[in-house]
C-alpha cells in the first residue's frame, strides 16, 4: 500500500482544522480537528518526557469517547504500538492481554480500572484515566504524574506561539512498522493478540475512502466498540482520514435508543452488526406486518409492493433519512431479516472480514450487492481462493492474501504458523465459495462444521438463523450428539411474558417447534431434540456464544 498511515492522518488533520472532528453523544462536547491534533501533541509531549520510545506497547480499555479516541491515534502517530482492549473482557482476561502485550503505560476507564490489579502488572509504568486524565497509578520511582501536572509548560515551550496546523509534523513511520495489537474475542479459546501493521490499517482505510464511504463534511455515528476491528477501521479511522465527523454513542444502544440518535444525527453512513437490524425487524417490523389485516393485504399483488414502500420509508427515516447504505458486518446474518430488507429494497449491504484482516475482505455497494453474499474481494487490496474441488459450488476453507493481512499472532509462533504460510495466504477457518467475480459467499466456520450421519456437511450456523425466529427462541446452538443433532435454545422469556406462557408449557412449544424447523432444513439436517437452555448462553466480549463450553 504506497498510502503512508500516518501521514493521512497528518494530511488530513491540517487540512481539516477548522471541521468538527469528534462529538460525545451524552455530553454534546465537540472538538475540532485544530483541537483533537493539540490533544495529540500533548500525548506526544508525555510520552518523550516519560521515556517511551517507538515501538513500546500501550493499553487502552474503556468505553467509546473522544479521549479514547485521541490516545488511539497518538499512540499510532507518535510511532508507538497501541493495544486497544474491548471493555466488555472480564478483569481477569483483561488484566491477562494488559501483561502480555508488554504495555508500558496503561490508559483506563475508571469503572474497569477499580477491578484491575496495578501491582502485577509486570510492565506497566503508570496507569492515566482516560476521560479526567488524572494519574491513577504509578510505579516506585517513575515520575509520569509529574510530567502530566507540567504538560501545560512543556506545550508553551515547544509551541511559543501556540499550537497551529502548521506544527502537525508526526515522524515517518513506515507501513511496514507494528501499530497495533488487537486480541481477539474468539468463540474457541483464549483470545490472541493479532499485530496489525500501518499496511493492513492503510489497506481499510484507503479502500474506505476511494470507495466514499465517508466524505469531508459527513456525520457518522459511532457505537460499535472502537476497540474492535470493524468500529474502529469504519466508525474511526476512515472518518478522521477524511475529515468527518463522528458522533461517539459511548456503546451499543438498545434499538429505541439508537433510532433516537439517529434520527437526530441523520448520519451519511450506517456501519452495524446484524444484531442491530435484527432486534429492529423482530420489534418493530415483525409486529407490524404479522397483523391481520396488513398479513392479508401482503398476499395481495400490487398492494404488497406499496406495503413494502412504506415499510422501506419508514426503516430508511428510522436511521435518519440521510444515509447512502447500510453496512452490515462482525458476524453472521439472519437469512430471513436478510431477505426481507433485500425484498423491500432497503438499502444495506453486507461485507466480511476478520480481525486478522484489520478486519476487511470484502465489500460490494448496496446496488450491487448480491443476496445472501458477503460482498466482493477488496479490488487491487485483497484476493481469497477456496480449498475446494468447484469452488463456486462446494465449499471449502476460504484462504485470502492481501494487503490486509496481519503479520501474525503476539509472542504466538505456533498459532501463528497454523493459519499464515510463508507465501503470504491466511486460513480464515470459514467455510464459503467464490464466483468468478470475486463475490464470496460463507457457508459458516470450519470448526464449527458438523457430519451427518450419511456423510453430509452441515453447517450449524445456517440451522440456528432459522431456529433463532421461532416463537419463543432467543438464541441457539446445534450441537452433535451420537450422530443426530441436538439444538440447545435459551427462550425468549419477554415473549413467553407476553403471551402468558409458563415454564411447565415451554417443552410443549419447543416440540412444535422442532416439527416446524425440521420441515425448512434438508433430511440430513434435521434435529432430534431441543433441550432448553436455563441460563444466557456464555458469551464472548464481541456477544458472540463461546461453542467450545458446549461441545
Amino acid at each position: 500500500m504506497k498510502e503512508n498511515t500516518i501521514k493521512i492522518f497528518e494530511k488530513s488533520f491540517r487540512e481539516n482544522w477548522d471541521l468538527p472532528a469528534l462529538s460525545d453523544y451524552g455530553t454534546k462536547k465537540t472538538v475540532t480537528y485544530g483541537e483533537f491534533a493539540a490533544d495529540i501533541a500533548r500525548l506526544h509531549l508525555l510520552f518523550k518526557h516519560a521515556g517511551i520510545n517507538h515501538g513500546d506497547h500501550v493499553a487502552l480499555i474503556g468505553k467509546n469517547t473522544p479521549r479514547w479516541v485521541t490516545v488511539f491515534i497518538a499512540t499510532i502517530t507518535y510511532g508507538a504500538v497501541i493495544v486497544p482492549i474491548l471493555q466488555e473482557f472480564n478483569p481477569v482476561d483483561a488484566q491477562h492481554i494488559i501483561n502480555h502485550s508488554e504495555a508500558k503505560l496503561l490508559f483506563a476507564g475508571n469503572s474497569v480500572w477499580e477491578n484491575l490489579d496495578f501491582d502485577n502488572m509486570r510492565l506497566v509504568r503508570a496507569a492515566i484515566a482516560i476521560d479526567s486524565n488524572e494519574l491513577l497509578a504509578q510505579k516506585e520511582g517513575e515520575t509520569v504524574g509529574e510530567i502530566m501536572d507540567n504538560l501545560d509548560c512543556l506545550m508553551a515551550a515547544a509551541y511559543p506561539d501556540g499550537f497551529t496546523a502548521a506544527n502537525i509534523d508526526y515522524p515517518d513511520i513506515p507501513n511496514d512498522a507494528l501499530m497495533e495489537i488487537n486480541y481477539t474475542s474468539g468463540t474457541t479459546g483464549f483470545s490472541k493478540g493479532v499485530m496489525l501493521t500501518g499496511n493492513a490499517l492503510a489497506g481499510n482505510i484507503v479502500y474506505g475512502i476511494h470507495s466514499k464511504l465517508h466524505r469531508r463534511g459527513t456525520r457518522n455515528v459511532a457505537f460499535l466498540p472502537m476497540a474492535h476491528a470493524y468500529g474502529c477501521a469504519f466508525d474511526m479511522l476512515t472518518p478522521l482520514a477524511v475529515g468527518s465527523h463522528i458522533m461517539l454513542l459511548g456503546r451499543i444502544p438498545s434499538p429505541k435508543i439508537l433510532v433516537k440518535a439517529m434520527q437526530e444525527i441523520k448520519p451519511n453512513l450506517v456501519i452495524c452488526v446484524p444484531l442491530v437490524l435484527e432486534k429492529i425487524y423482530s420489534k418493530m417490523i415483525v409486529p407490524m406486518i404479522s397483523k391481520g389485516a396488513l398479513r392479508w393485504a401482503l398476499s395481495v399483488p400490487y398492494l404488497d409492493r406499496k406495503i413494502y414502500d412504506q415499510i422501506r420509508k419508514k426503516l430508511i427515516e428510522a436511521f435518519g433519512g440521510n444515509f447512502e447504505e447500510v453496512i452490515v458486518g462482525g458476524a453472521a446474518f439472519n437469512a430471513e431479516v436478510e431477505e426481507f430488507l433485500y425484498k423491500i429494497k432497503f438499502p444495506f449491504t453486507v461485507g466480511y472480514g476478520m480481525t486478522e484482516c484489520g478486519p476487511l475482505v470484502s465489500h460490494t455497494p448496496w446496488r450491487e450487492f448480491v443476496l445472501h453474499s458477503a460482498g466482493r474481494l477488496l479490488p487491487g487490496i485483497m484476493e481469497a481462493k477456496i480449498l475446494s474441488d468447484d469452488p463456486e459450488n462446494i465449499p471449502g476453507e476460504i484462504c485470502v492474501r492481501g494487503e490486509n493481512v496481519m503479520k501474525g499472532y503476539f509472542h504466538n509462533t505456533d498459532a501463528t504458523d497454523k493459519v499464515l504460510h510463508d507465501d503470504g495466504w491466511l486460513h480464515t477457518g470459514d467455510m464459503g465459495t467464490l464466483s468468478a467475480d470475486g463475490t464470496i459467499f460463507i457457508r459458516g466456520r470450519l470448526k464449527t462444521m458438523l457430519l451427518s450421519s450419511n456423510g453430509q456437511n452441515v453447517y450449524p450456523e445456517e440451522i440456528e438463523a432459522k431456529l433463532n425466529n421461532m416463537l419463543y427462541v432467543a438464541e441457539s446452538l446445534v450441537v452433535e450428539r451420537d450422530g443426530r443433532f441436538v439444538a440447545l435454545v435459551y427462550p425468549d422469556y419477554d415473549a413467553m411474558d407476553r403471551d402468558g406462557i409458563t415454564r411447565d408449557q415451554l417443552p410443549a412449544h419447543m416440540e412444535t417447534v422442532k416439527t416446524e424447523l425440521n420441515k425448512l432444513v434438508a433430511p440430513y439436517e434435521k434435529l432430534s431434540k431441543i433441550e432448553i437452555q436455563v441460563n444466557e448462553f456464555e458469551k464472548t466480549p464481541k456477544r458472540s456464544i463461546k461453542r467450545f463450553m458446549y461441545r
